[in-house]
């Protein structure tokens, strides 16, 4: 830990915001998320000890991925699908920076799929935050891999005929360590999904619902159209504590054999009790897969941090097997390198 000042890891989000005009179009949910972002990075320079020169940002291409033009912080805008590649060589060149992918499911899934599913097998110490209005926006509204099946898009007249992504599964799928779920109105949830992302030691996962007034507005209505609807039919989990949702805290969930199952605390005998307690730092899978599958009207949809477990880094490994390396090799500069090996002398 560094012996400086805290003081000096003390910003606010001025600090993280440049001063370029953000182009994305009004009531976008871009605007909300860029509020929740810039709020949340002078708390994780301070809980971590972060100056602002550590912070970089790293994107595709997407109306997502004009972020690091709105962040005062490093950025490099990639090409589409490729930020996972940039953002991996970005943290092993200097393992010292935060560095932050932004992508949209366009971005993510699609052309950029094996991209992300790898960086997330590797755990390679980056956030990702994934901003999912299941569209294409910026190319005017063709469906993606998390459009809904049926959907009816540009390139879908008569209703998309293929299975949606779920990113969390496919997270958990690719052993992932970290995933988060929010949604662009909850600002105060963002950061403190954020910051916990920051907080993790490997690839962390946020997944944003965020809502394209232009060419799939209130796509995610049915669950978040407004306060009272989210309460209602989405939960919010929080590890150490009971699975209780709705607008009254007198829903929760329990575990019945290999099921997930919605309860009303009062009725049939069920007390506070009964409900399942989230244990977000489970290494086994099998629940925060039963969480992130949840869908409304059967289940809330599940907010928060659902899964946060410790396991080796890449970056971490890539620098230990080099100093292991270094320290047995007997090669120590270019001219031993050069000796090396099987050499001829040219007369």
């Amino acid at each position: 830990m560094n012996n400086e000042k805290n003081d000096k890891y003390k910003y606010s989000p001025a600090d993280f915001k440049s001063d370029q005009e953000v182009k994305w179009c009004p009531g976008c949910g871009n605007h909300a998320i860029l509020t929740s972002v810039v709020r949340a990075l002078p708390q994780v320079a301070e809980a971590l000890h972060y100056k602002h020169e550590r912070f970089t940002f790293v994107s595709g291409i997407g109306c997502s991925s004009r972020f690091p033009y709105y962040m005062n912080t490093f950025g490099f805008h990639g090409i589409h699908g490729r930020a996972p590649a940039i953002a991996t060589g970005v943290k092993v060149a200097n393992p010292k920076l935060s560095v932050w992918q932004v992508t949209g499911d366009g971005d993510a899934l699609a052309i950029g799929g094996n991209h992300f599913i790898h960086a997330v097998r590797r755990n390679i110490d980056i956030n990702i935050l994934l901003f999912n209005n299941e569209i294409y926006g910026l190319t005017k509204g063709q469906y993606s891999p998390t459009s809904k099946l049926g959907k009816v898009t540009k390139t879908s007249p008569f209703g998309t005929i293929e299975h949606p992504f779920n990113p969390g599964e496919l997270v958990l799928g690719a052993r992932g360590t970290f995933f988060a779920r929010t949604i662009d109105v909850e600002l105060n949830l963002t950061q403190e999904c954020l910051v916990a992302a920051a907080k993790h030691d490997g690839t962390s996962v946020v997944e944003i619902l965020q809502n394209c007034v232009i060419f799939n507005d209130k796509t995610h209505a049915d669950f978040a159209l407004n306060k009272e609807v989210r309460e209602e039919n989405t939960i919010t989990l929080r590890h150490g504590e009971r699975m209780i949702f709705g607008r009254n805290r007198d829903k929760g969930l329990v575990q019945i054999g290999m099921k997930l199952m919605v309860v009303r605390i009062g009725e049939g005998g069920v007390t506070e009790e009964d409900i399942l307690i989230h244990n977000a730092h489970e290494p086994n899978p099998g629940v925060h897969m039963m969480l992130v599958n949840m869908r409304y009207p059967n289940y809330p949809v599940a907010l928060g941090v659902i899964r946060d477990v410790p396991d080796h880094t890449y970056d971490d490994n890539i620098v230990d097997q080099l100093e292991e390396i270094r320290a047995k090799s007997n090669i120590h500069c270019v001219d031993d390198l050069l000796r090396s090996g099987e050499t001829w002398e040219i007369r």
